[in-house]
């Protein structure tokens, strides 16, 4: 399978060796100003007619103004379209799906829905986001990733959940095990479809997706779009109504430098950046799982507290890094770019491009952490 997913991502994958943004950086303006979206709803939450619960726990969530994609997506959900959503991260896309796929099956408890996420942090951050949204309203979910034993994902799904939600290896090897019974699900979110393809997930992905009733409701959302993520979203939606929120907004809000080795080891810039005032929650992207753990060694020989999630780490040892790095527990995360998309950490004042990105994309999702939320963000490449 490794050998597979391997080839997979020779096959689908849209990366380039590296991308060095030095050329795109250059003409760019020195100083970010926070960017006010100019945006003004169609809609509104009190709109849609959720079940008092649901709107309430909206509310604890402070969402009171819809996103662009919120306010053009729940409406088509509800009304039981087809959707295919071309959004990034931090565009409130996983409130427009789960609210009115809750909506729906408090009205039909019939009704069953499946997530596919291409990473565990995505797919945890999810199932973490259907808990606060479906609170005090009887609704479960299973919650089944690899990294970790599946025991427990057995027994949640044994309690018929309305909810399934995970990353495609581990959910078809549950469905091997005749433990998901993939025609009972009525309901299919895909999210980050481009991601999950350049991770050589195809051939799982339209495996699930065949095993699926014919009659469903489906939504699909992709950063990006390409020849292979239309070529899976055509096949296996009934006539989609296809919501565009532009990409490049979150951008607007980020100082984005390039900083030059001109020799010098790259871990002494980025010690001599660290002890800046300031730089007070980091995010540092590295391209090898070896490389991280290196510099994870240096920087704490050198004094820094610092955590690192890579594909070598356990989920639970992912988990609790992201959780001391959100908590400013800690000041710096080490980050391979499994951290680069879906994942909303508030407050990060710097990203560091410690090694080159592998592609444009790559580029844009990982500088995309900082800068969120009409905050100002600032970005800085290390080139030898």
């Amino acid at each position: 399978m490794r050998n597979f997913r391997r080839q997979q991502n020779r096959n689908f994958s849209r990366r380039i060796k590296s991308f060095d943004p030095s050329v795109l950086v250059k003409n760019l303006p020195q100083n970010a100003q926070p960017v006010q979206e100019a945006f003004v709803p169609n809609h509104s939450f009190i709109d849609f007619g959720f079940h008092n619960v649901l709107h309430a726990n909206i509310e604890t969530r402070k969402y009171t103004i819809l996103t662009p994609i919120q306010d053009q997506v729940i409406p088509l959900l509800l009304a039981g379209r087809d959707v295919v959503g071309i959004a990034n991260t931090g565009t409130g896309k996983t409130a427009a799906f789960l609210t009115p796929f809750i909506q729906k099956v408090v009205n039909d408890r019939s009704q069953r829905l499946l997530i596919l996420a291409p990473t565990r942090e995505l797919a945890v951050q999810i199932e973490q986001e259907f808990r606060s949204f479906s609170s005090r309203m009887g609704l479960f979910s299973a919650l089944c990733i690899g990294g970790v034993g599946m025991y427990g994902q057995i027994r949640s799904l044994r309690q018929n959940p309305n909810f399934v939600i995970g990353t495609p290896g581990r959910i078809k090897d549950l469905g091997n095990q005749r433990e998901i019974n993939f025609s009972l699900f009525n309901n299919v979110v895909l999210d980050e479809v481009d991601r999950m393809l350049d991770m050589g997930f195809v051939r799982d992905i339209t495996e699930i997706l065949s095993l699926l009733p014919k009659r469903r409701q489906s939504a699909f959302f992709s950063a990006t779009t390409t020849p292979e993520v239309t070529k899976i979203m055509n096949g296996f939606l009934v006539s989609p109504v296809t919501v565009s929120v532009r990409a490049n907004t979150t951008l607007q809000n980020i100082s984005q430098k390039v900083v030059k080795a001109n020799g010098k080891p790259k871990i002494e810039i980025l010690h001599n950046l660290l002890i800046t005032p300031g730089f007070d929650k980091v995010l540092v992207f590295g391209r090898t799982k070896h490389g991280l753990e290196r510099m994870a060694y240096d920087l704490t020989r050198r004094g820094f507290a610092v955590v690192a999630i890579h594909g070598n780490k356990s989920q639970s040892q992912r988990q609790r890094s992201l959780e001391q790095f959100k908590n400013n527990r800690v000041k710096v995360l080490l980050a391979t770019d499994v951290a680069s998309r879906g994942l909303d950490i508030d407050n990060v004042t710097h990203v560091i491009n410690y090694d080159l990105p592998e592609s444009y994309e790559d580029y844009v999702h990982r500088i995309g952490r900082t800068g969120r939320a009409n905050k100002t963000g600032i970005a800085l490449t290390l080139v030898d």
